[in-house]
């Protein structure tokens, strides 16, 4: 469909401000990072309580961007670009989805409910594909943006789409019903996901419900809850493992590693084996039967597609590679959508300039393949690859429409060649099929590290950053704290997404760890907050910038700054108010200010002081009397030395329970990780770390028969035990063990037994259900690292730093 701006001004309701009414419109963007953008995109500036996309307009001019839809033209770049002004920008985004929408006419199933409706969504692509050109939501798109972008992705060539819808809180599936329109509707389950934005169940089923006013069919699992508020006149098609006045009646019957499903439909029975016995995804699957009973399938078609089910990964994740590589793992999905998504991910990391993809033959794009191919080609130029692996006997037929390609009909002949293709100091995206097993590649290529992973939701991070921004005033500048390698979790790939988030610093411990992120590529000013005076040198080299404590860390780097001949070199002041560990004392400001007065080779950036109780309210008053004393203190350097300098002194709690002493900046520490000392902050952050491991054996043993190290733990009666791969050199401190600690199996608590080792650590399973090679919880979700931390009487940062080096780093956005 070809639109120009001219056809999208009536649609969206803008008022239009420009030169070029008849341009083409082929790309519709939101992501200013993305390298798919070019001179033919409609990019919206979305705005939010804590995010404003009229920031990035400047640079997306300067990239060849020419036209933005704006609820305000940006001074600096009025008369250079065309501008659609509207009163809100999502609202013409999704204005503008509804009336693609309505552009087609094909059987849409819509997805909504508290869990499962990505499952349902990739699963029925699977199920259906052989016989539609199915448009699908990307990954997790199921917002009131992602629902937008999803519908956008539909051509000509569909002719079944699948997108589901998720919502948070009332009066918002109104607007996803018009621009999804489903023709066939799926509720899921219905959890307690998302409770606290409802006043109640009802109210929550009632406003999932709204997606269906228009649908030609409702499938759900019976129940009268929910059919208490289904409008008579939408036909249902209903399944129950309890009611035998459902359409379709099923009994389940577990079997060794699968679960039977005894089907009744019609007076007919049949039975369907799947692959799962979790009741997650037994629900899940029979959802999905139930549209390829309504479609109209046979009853051997659907025994022999269900059976191929399979887990469903969600996420893409980067991992470590070998050869100093990174690798993106999307190694279960290959279609032209989710590839662009994929290409835009990779472009967020810049580990490295060299970039390969490992792209399979791509499925279900509704293109012919030439037309496919070139459009991949031509994603992979924008986003500047430099080489491309193709695997699969139909993209190596367009081996010519790439640069520097090489391709394999099967990853069996890739691996015959590995030895002979060189992987080093690259970024690798592994994006493929799940017929063809890309998960092997991922192995080959992947550092070899043990199997217990600390895995990184950058999404949780994006949130927990905005929320906290949501607490300054306008004005206030922001400091992420990344030390520690960002508190355990991971630096580079954590300060690369807060310069994304246009952070104004990020603060590290020592220099080695902002020589790092320079030179990892990270280019917004990283203050150095504990220096050595050996670091100088290297500071000034590497252009961080060091706190200074002391007059003899001063003297030191001013020697070195007029040896090098620098001129109003960066440098931040650091004030005792109270804190007694680093800092100018009171007493020794004249003589500060007396020799900077005398000296041009360095200016100060900012004025600093660290607050001792910031997050204990017993000691208000102290509190208080060094905020006062810091704003005293750092207004006399200021009006003696530089009325610009930038004065901040409040941490994470700083900000929650200070807000009238913000200065000029805050700094963002633990709290940006998901971890507060107020219980209510609490509820309002995402868990941003979970440490998993494997059970590597089980056993069984008699009573008074003992586990590890010095009989610490002897059997009151037969007791099943797993054994752990991680132990207190990865972390996990002794006092955990000896029944104090628990991990996570299966959503139950599986008690520590004996003594924490070295390696490894034992619990008791007699009463989980679980298998060797089963992944477990060490802390996340449940037990929260605030909880942890409580039990041993120390502190959540304790925790998170702990972790040790070994320990593999999985980043991944939903």
């Amino acid at each position: 469909m070809t639109l120009t701006i001219q056809n999208i001004i009536p649609i969206i309701k803008a008022n239009w401000i420009g030169s070029n009414d008849i341009a083409v419109i082929d790309t519709i963007s939101i992501d200013s990072r993305s390298l798919q953008n070019n001179p033919n995109t409609l990019f919206f500036a979305l705005s939010g309580p804590n995010h404003d996309g009229h920031i990035y307009i400047e640079d997306l001019i300067l990239k060849g961007v020419c036209h933005f839809v704006v609820n305000h033209i940006p001074d600096t770049v009025k008369d250079k670009a065309n501008f659609l002004l509207v009163d809100n920008t999502l609202e013409a985004l999704q204005k503008f989805a509804a009336f693609y929408r309505s552009e087609f006419d094909f059987p849409i199933i819509g997805i909504t409910g508290s869990n499962g409706k990505t499952i349902i969504k990739e699963w029925l692509n699977f199920l259906l594909s052989p016989d539609y050109n199915i448009i699908r939501s990307p990954k997790s798109y199921n917002s009131q943006v992602g629902v937008p972008l999803s519908i956008l992705g539909i051509n000509e060539k569909h002719n079944l789409g699948i997108f589901e819808a998720g919502i948070s809180t009332q009066d918002e599936m109104e607007k996803l019903q018009k621009i999804i329109r489903p023709t066939i509707g799926i509720l899921s389950n219905i959890g307690s996901a998302h409770d606290e934005g409802f006043p109640s169940v009802a109210e929550k089923i009632k406003e999932k419900l709204k997606l269906f006013t228009a649908v030609n069919v409702l499938i759900l699992n019976k129940n009268k809850t929910i059919s208490a508020f289904i409008n008579p006149k939408i036909k249902t098609f209903s399944w129950c493992s309890d009611d035998k006045s459902a359409d379709v009646f099923i009994t389940k019957k577990k079997d060794s590693d699968h679960t039977i499903l005894n089907v009744t439909y019609r007076e007919d029975t049949f039975s369907i084996h799947i692959p799962f016995q979790d009741q997650a995804s037994i629900e899940n699957a029979i959802q999905c039967m139930m549209v390829m009973l309504y479609f109209g399938y046979t009853q051997k078609v659907i025994q022999t597609r269900m059976a191929q089910l399979y887990p469903v990964e969600m996420r893409l994740k980067v991992k470590n590679g070998s050869n100093n590589c990174t690798l993106i793992d999307d190694s279960y999905s290959s279609d032209f959508q989710s590839l662009k998504i994929a290409l835009d991910f990779l472009e967020h990391q810049k580990q490295h300039k060299k970039k390969t993809l490992i792209l399979s033959d791509i499925f279900q794009s509704g293109l012919h393949t030439d037309e496919l191919y070139s459009k991949v080609s031509q994603l992979i130029i924008s986003n500047k690859i430099t080489r491309v692996i193709g695997i699969g006997e139909t993209i190596a037929q367009f081996k010519n429409k790439f640069i520097n390609c090489t391709t394999f009909k099967n990853v069996a002949e890739f691996m015959d060649a590995f030895e002979n293709m060189a992987f080093e100091n690259e970024t690798i995206l592994i994006k493929g099929a799940r017929d063809f097993h890309f998960e092997e590649i991922v192995t080959l290529l992947e550092e070899k590290t043990h199997e217990t992973v600390l895995e990184i939701n950058l999404n949780a991070i994006s949130h927990n950053l905005n929320f906290f921004k949501s607490k300054l005033a306008p004005k206030t500048k922001l400091m992420v704290m990344v030390k520690a390698f960002g508190y355990g979790n991971g630096g580079f790939e954590i300060a690369n997404l807060l310069e994304h988030h246009k952070v104004n610093y990020l603060g590290v411990a020592f220099a080695d760890e902002g020589i790092a992120l320079k030179n990892a590529g990270i280019s917004i000013p990283i203050m150095v907050m504990n220096p050595e005076s050996t670091s100088f040198s290297a500071i000034i080299n590497h252009h961080l910038e060091p706190e200074i404590y002391s007059l003899k860390g001063l003297k030191a780097f001013l020697k070195i700054a007029e040896q090098k001949k620098l001129k109003h070199f960066p440098i931040h002041i650091k004030l005792d108010t109270g804190m007694h560990r680093l800092g100018f004392e009171e007493a020794q400001i004249p003589e500060l200010i007396q020799i900077l007065k005398n000296n041009d080779s360095v200016q100060i950036k900012s004025i600093l002081s660290h607050m001792a109780t910031s997050d204990d309210l017993h000691y208000l008053s102290f509190a208080k009397s060094q905020i006062a004393l810091f704003g005293k203190e750092s207004q006399q350097i200021q009006s003696e030395l530089n009325p610009k300098a930038i004065r901040h002194i409040l941490n994470t709690s700083g900000i929650t329970n200070f807000p009238e002493a913000q200065f000029d900046m805050v700094r963002l520490g633990i709290g940006l990780y998901g971890i507060s000392n107020d219980a209510e902050e609490q509820k309002e952050l995402q868990q941003v770390g979970t440490l998993k491991s494997i059970i590597s054996q089980i056993r069984t043993i008699s009573k008074d028969e003992s586990v590890g190290y010095g009989r610490r733990f002897i059997a009151s009666d037969t007791t099943k035990i797993a054994t752990i791969p991680i132990g207190y050199a990865d972390g996990i401190r002794r006092s955990w063990g000896q029944g104090v600690g628990y991990v996570t199996i299966n959503g139950k608590q599986a008690k520590i037994v004996g003594s924490i080792c070295m390696d490894m650590l034992m619990v008791d399973v007699t009463h989980i259900d679980c298998k060797e090679g089963q992944t477990i919880i060490i802390f996340g979700e449940n037990p929260t690292v605030n909880f942890i931390a409580k039990q041993l009487n120390t502190i959540p940062y304790e925790i998170l730093t702990s972790i040790s080096q070994r320990v593999k780093r999985v980043f991944y956005r939903e």
